[in-house]
């Protein structure tokens, strides 16, 4: 997924960055609400990260423009300001969630699964496929009870597939999500990875559509 991270304070943006690039997301930080615009033009994100007090002006202005612009993507506010008038306009205006600084990157990455399941229409962080389950928030998946090894860039991919388990998801779509480990995605990236998945998950679980995508399913 893609991140865009909307905050002023460099020291808690170095560590919300690192943080959220560790669990195999891309992230995007901007410092301020014009170069936030400015990414915002160009960009598709899966969630913003947003404080409230910037540098030029307030993200609840940045909130309401994306909102007006029909931009759903989730949003999740970071502010030290604990008021309750803040919560209530920010969650008026289209905010999903809301945390207080100082809070635990635990608790931030917890926040993070649950909109993006609300998002992506996965009610549950456990998926069931076959004697396949991926278990999303443990980041541990098991074949007929048997623990798999997955990289970084392995577990990307799967978790792309089991997002949407049965449906057809194309290979733009795990390409972005193999983004977020920072180097050029080369032509055959996609093919490679789902090479290694089947080997180590069972060869008939991701069905190649050509010209499609590719499809997480029972075996065969």
């Amino acid at each position: 997924m893609r991140v865009l991270l909307i905050e002023d304070d460099v020291t808690l943006g170095e560590a919300v960055r690192d943080h959220v690039t560790s669990g195999g997301n891309a992230v995007d930080w901007m410092t301020n609400l014009d170069s936030a615009a400015s990414a915002l033009s160009t960009t598709v994100y899966g969630l913003i990260l947003l404080d409230l007090r910037l540098p030029d002006g307030s993200g609840i202005t940045l909130l309401k423009d994306l909102r007006a612009k029909g931009i759903t993507a989730p949003v999740i506010i970071l502010t030290a300001h604990d008021q309750i008038s803040d919560r209530i306009e920010g969650l008026n205006c289209g905010a999903d969630d809301y945390l207080v600084k100082p809070f635990n990157l635990g608790e931030l990455t917890a926040r993070i699964l649950a909109v993006s399941r609300r998002y992506s229409g996965r009610p549950v962080s456990i998926v069931r496929i076959g004697g396949l389950e991926i278990n999303a928030t443990e980041r541990r998946v098991t074949a007929d009870g048997e623990v798999i090894s997955l990289s970084g860039r392995e577990w990307a991919v799967l978790d792309v597939l089991a997002g949407r388990p049965g449906a057809v998801v194309s290979k733009a779509q795990i390409e972005e999500a193999l983004y977020a480990f920072g180097s050029e995605i080369e032509s055959n990236t996609v093919e490679v990875y789902v090479s290694r998945l089947r080997k180590k998950l069972g060869h008939d679980r991701i069905v190649t559509l050509r010209g499609v995508g590719y499809q997480l399913v029972s075996e065969a």
